[in-house]
């Protein structure tokens, strides 16, 4: 009798897990054994839509400016997979990089307990921790990637610099201005002992400066203004004929060269130190104060169009599929990302579990074979071997898993 209740059981709670089923995801490209799905390119809408909003843009041609936006969302989608791949490809590593930002932006936030610096990433980013991690580290291996792979490999002849130069003499006249960067060291609330502890940090900020640590780091990591300290302490430029800072102030960094750091200077509110980031004189800048804005001009036309070009060149080499409806915009001429019979692939579709560990499975097989060249490729990131064609039904078009309510994940 027992075993017949268990019987019955198992047969009931197999027939309501099947029956309680919803859409989790569709995908819509698939890139080497990377997914994107309609998910990810909605989110992107999304954002795409409130970054425009902010620049008051409203009805209609808001509506437009999001469409054409979102057009392109499924080709930067996959740049920006492809670069991160190739980044594996090649060895290159960000994890020091990202841990030191993210730790950056936790001294800004003045938060220690990781628990609710994580649910502070939540606020202000609209994603989890791990997911803003992620986004970090994939920026800053596509600039790796490129800068590795392209910028370094863009050479402008002297000759042709200086006859820029030349040509463009007009681009360099200039009036007297100063770069700056700061670190804010507050007092405001503070008592008399504890001021007292912010003028010592304060000089002992100066002399770690002048004995050569980076005054870009030492300004993220001690500066109590927030907006200034996430760009390194940077300050917009200030021209002398504008008169925009104190006098005694405007004096000292008017007559210091790049790289004088000041003492700490009293404000209200606070102590403040200065570096001079950069100073013009008035007039027309030498050749070798803007050899580096040169080269940087000069090099930006070829950075788009080589850039591009690696991007079809990856693109050509990779598995990839995309999903009828769906345009990428930056596709390979004559490759075929058509999306395939699903008896030779595997099913369009995966489960919230499978989208959860689809990163551990990447390791997972060895060789891809590219369809219609008989090539294969050696793709960092791989997928399940397909199942054998008579045992594939015709799958829905979206991703199911059983409808559940699993306690929310801590961030």
């Amino acid at each position: 009798m027992y075993r017949r209740f268990l019987l019955i059981l198992a047969a009931s709670l197999s027939i309501a897990a099947a029956a309680d089923v919803r859409v989790v995801e569709e995908i819509v490209a698939k890139v080497n054994s990377d997914i994107i799905t309609r998910g990810e390119l909605e989110h992107n809408r999304q954002e795409y839509e409130k970054d425009l909003r902010q620049q008051g843009l409203t009805g209609a041609t808001l509506q437009q400016a999001v469409k054409a936006k979102a057009g392109d969302a499924l080709q930067n989608q996959i740049d920006q997979l492809l670069l991160v791949q190739k980044a594996k490809d090649l060895n290159i590593s960000v994890d020091a990089e990202v841990t030191k930002r993210l730790a950056e932006i936790q001294v800004q936030s003045k938060i220690t307990d990781p628990d609710q610096f994580h649910d502070f990433i939540r606020e202000q980013t609209g994603m989890s921790y791990e997911d803003f991690k992620q986004m970090q580290k994939n920026q800053l291996l596509t600039q790796k990637v490129i800068g590795q792979e392209i910028s370094s490999r863009i050479n402008i002849p002297e000759a042709d610099k200086r006859k820029y130069y030349e040509e463009h003499k007009k681009d360099f006249q200039r009036e007297e201005q100063v770069f700056l960067q700061q670190i804010v060291i507050s007092t405001e609330g503070k008592t008399p002992d504890q001021i007292a502890a912010a003028e010592k940090k304060a000089k002992d900020l100066v002399a770690r400066a002048r004995k050569g640590e980076k005054f870009g780091d030492l300004a993220a990591t001690n500066s109590d203004d927030i907006e200034t300290a996430r760009a390194g302490g940077e300050l917009p430029a200030y021209k002398r004929s504008e008169h925009l800072l104190r006098k005694e102030i405007e004096d000292i960094v008017f007559a210091q060269k790049k790289g004088y750091v000041t003492d700490p200077i009293r404000v209200t509110n606070g102590f403040l130190i200065l570096r001079v980031a950069d100073r013009y004189e008035a007039g027309l800048a030498t050749y070798e104060e803007v050899e580096n804005e040169i080269s940087e001009r000069m090099a930006m036309p070829q950075m788009q169009t080589k850039v591009r070009a690696y991007l079809t060149k990856l693109r050509e080499d990779a598995f990839l599929e995309i999903k009828p409806g769906y345009v990428d915009h930056g596709a390979a001429p004559g490759k075929d990302t058509s999306w395939k019979e699903v008896a030779q692939l595997k099913p369009q579709t995966v489960t919230k579990e499978e989208v959860a560990t689809h990163k551990k499975r990447k390791r997972l097989l060895k060789i891809i074979p590219i369809p219609f060249t008989g090539g294969t490729i050696k793709p960092k990131a791989t997928q399940p071997a397909s199942p054998a064609p008579a045992a594939v039904p015709a799958p829905p078009t979206t991703a199911t898993a059983p409808a559940a309510d699993p306690a929310p994940a801590k961030p």
